[in-house]
C-alpha cells in the first residue's frame, strides 16, 4: 500500500531503496524556505543498520503489512532454535544469531511471536519480561546505602545483571527481556 511521505508513523514497516526499513524516529520539518518534509531515521529489518532519510508530502513510499504469529519455543538444537505454528503444528528453525542476545530468554514452551514478509520470518518478538531464579548472588557489602546501590547476580540462564541487595541465591526474579534488567522480584 502506497503512502505519502508525511504520513510515516514510528513502527511502520516501508519498503525503501530495495530493502525493509523500520522508522525508529519521525520529526515534521518546516523549514523557513522550501517545502515542509518528514525526517525519519529507518533501521533495516534484516541488516540492523540504521539511516536517516527526509521524505516530502509528494513522495510515495510502499508501507509493507508483515504478517505476525505466534509460535512456541521447542528446543534448541545446536546453533539452531525450533519453534511451532500455534494454529498449523508446522515447525520453524531459526539460527541463533537471528534471534540474537534475545535468545538467551527462551523457556521451553514459551509463546513467541514471529514476524515475516513473503513467508520469510523477518524478527523474532519475546513477551517484555520473563521470570527466573537466580542462581548466585554476591553479599551485601556492609555500609552501602539500600537506595542506589546494586549487586551483581547470575541468572538460570547464564547471564549476569545487577539486582537490589535484598535477592539472594534460589530467588526468582522478573527480569526485562529487550534490556536484561531486574524489574521486580516474582511473587
Amino acid at each position: 500500500m502506497k503512502i505519502s511521505g508525511n504520513a510515516i508513523r514510528v513502527g511502520n514497516v516501508i519498503e525503501h531503496q530495495g530493502k525493509l526499513w523500520v522508522a525508529v524516529k519521525t520529526q515534521h520539518v518546516q523549514p523557513g524556505k522550501g517545502g515542509a518534509y518528514m525526517q525519519v531515521e529507518l533501521k533495516n529489518l534484516i541488516e540492523g543498520t540504521k539511516t536517516n532519510e527526509r521524505f516530502r508530502s509528494s513522495e510515495q513510499v510502499e508501507r509493507v503489512h508483515l504478517e505476525e504469529l505466534p509460535y512456541q519455543y521447542l528446543y534448541a538444537e545446536g546453533d539452531d532454535l525450533v519453534f511451532m505454528d500455534q494454529e498449523t503444528f508446522e515447525q520453524v528453525t531459526l539460527s541463533k544469531d537471528f534471534v540474537g542476545d534475545a535468545a538467551a530468554f527462551l523457556q521451553d514452551g514459551m509463546v513467541v511471536n514471529i514476524s515475516s514478509y513473503e513467508g520469510k520470518p523477518i524478527s523474532v518478538q519475546l513477551p517484555d519480561t520473563v521470570v527466573l531464579t537466580i542462581q548466585e548472588a554476591e553479599p551485601v557489602v556492609k555500609g552501602q546505602t539500600a537506595s542506589s546501590s546494586y549487586k551483581p547476580a547470575i541468572l538460570e540462564n547464564g547471564l549476569r545483571i545487577m539486582v537490589p541487595p535484598h535477592i539472594e541465591s534460589g530467588m526468582r526474579v522478573v527480569v526485562n527481556t529487550t534490556d536484561a534488567t531486574y524489574v521486580e522480584r516474582a511473587k
